[in-house]
């Protein structure tokens, strides 16, 4: 079952972009939602979108593409 166990294990798409704050949602988040689903054939998948959600519900992005605290 795959787990982020540090922030630069992170994808390039998501440490490259959010702020650091943002990216510790992500990976924490991430790993919850692979431990729930870690039965489901997609799991993976549902778990980056679940994960993506809990960053937007802090964070948004702007106009230029950046990431910013609501």
């Amino acid at each position: 079952m795959k787990q982020y166990e540090t922030l630069q294990a992170l994808p390039k798409g998501v440490a490259d972009n959010l702020p650091l704050h943002a990216q510790e949602i992500y990976k924490s988040t991430f790993n919850n939602a692979m431990e729930s689903h870690r039965d489901e054939e997609n799991a993976e998948s549902i778990a980056h979108r679940i994960a993506w959600s809990a960053v937007k519900q802090t964070y948004e992005q702007t106009g230029t593409g950046a990431w910013r605290k609501k």
